[in-house]
């Protein structure tokens, strides 16, 4: 018995039509139809899929000599978990939901020091009764406070899905339909997630435009609203792009993407990001200390050009490093 009917049998022992087994392969009908036709034959993945699917071994399957079914030991073989299409419309609801709080809480952080400036400027003002410690300390209990109720909400978003959290760890297959519901929501999202990432990117562009007017007007009370009015742009483009971002990738993880699979099992560099959070940071206080303790801000600004163009070579001297380590 060749490969193309041993496909054909245990499709019709499952009740499965062409477009069922399809379906569950990750291919068009008209592949199936050539397996079976015997016009061509699946690649190692399908194979292996197949194999899964029928319950039976690779070497049953192609060998033609090999008319017995050679059957998969359960109890040697974990099996694969299966999300029906409850669980599927469950999870993307979760997700919707949890982008919109993970935006929030990131929202929440950006503007935490927003406060502490507005405090720190009234402190400096006459006649205002605020000392510069009292406005210090006050500014900080806001602070910490608001990132405080951020983590909680980071926290609350991941237990709340975790139910769904062997879909990151896991290998899992999709029931019949399931795959259809998802590509056709993700067709209707298409336009929405571009928007939102078309706006963030914006918004994340213009945002340090609110820097450059400082010079207008040289007084810290300006200069503090300012800084305000640009945390409060990046923080709105931010949100915008986790919230197309989350959404996307729920999507993209139900349908098992290439890219999506790519992205999660490559090696993260640790060193890199490190490098590259600790950078910024430096850069944004060595910016808002000089701009403060001089009030030159039409000059000041000057620091993140030099910052992105140092931050360039930052980034290809430790991918050169990372080359290196993993050519190992």
């Amino acid at each position: 018995m060749i490969l193309a009917d041993k496909i054909i049998k245990h499709r019709k022992l499952n009740g499965w039509s062409q477009e069922e087994l399809a379906e569950r392969t990750g291919v068009s009908r008209q592949a199936v139809s050539k397996w079976e036709s015997a016009q061509s034959i699946p690649d190692l993945d399908k194979l292996l899929k197949l194999s899964n699917l029928f319950g039976v071994t690779t070497d049953y399957l192609l060998k033609d000599d090999m008319e017995t079914e050679t059957f998969i030991d359960d109890s040697e073989q974990s099996p694969v978990r299966k999300v029906t299409m409850e669980e599927a419309n469950k999870y993307l609801s979760l997700r919707k939901k949890a982008s919109l709080q993970i935006a929030l809480a990131t929202f929440m952080c950006i503007l935490s020091p927003i406060c502490l400036f507005v405090l720190g400027t009234i402190s400096e003002l006459p006649n205002t009764g605020v000392s510069e410690n009292m406005a210090g300390l006050i500014g900080l209990i806001v602070l910490f406070v608001i990132v405080a109720a951020a983590v909680g909400i980071f926290i609350f978003t991941g237990f709340e899905s975790s139910e769904f959290s062997f879909m990151e760890s896991e290998p899992f297959e999709t029931e019949y339909g399931v795959s259809g519901m998802v590509k056709d929501k993700q067709k209707s999202y298409h336009s929405t997630y571009i928007k939102l990432n078309i706006i963030g990117t914006i918004l994340c562009i213009l945002a340090p435009v609110a820097l450059f007017i400082i010079g207008v007007h040289d007084t810290e009370t300006f200069a503090v609203c300012m800084l305000s009015i640009m945390l409060v742009i990046a923080g709105i483009g931010v949100a915008m792009f986790i919230i197309a971002g989350v959404r996307h990738a729920s999507m993209q993880r139900l349908l098992q993407a290439p890219d999506y699979l790519n992205w999660k099992s490559k090696p993260k560099n640790v060193l890199t990001e490190a490098i590259s959070t600790i950078y910024w940071l430096l850069a944004t206080a060595i910016y808002l200390l000089w701009s403060f303790t001089t009030y030159e801000w039409e000059r000041t600004w000057i620091v993140w050009p030099i910052a992105g163009v140092l931050f360039g070579i930052v980034r290809a001297i430790c991918n050169l490093f990372d080359k290196k380590d993993s050519s190992k």
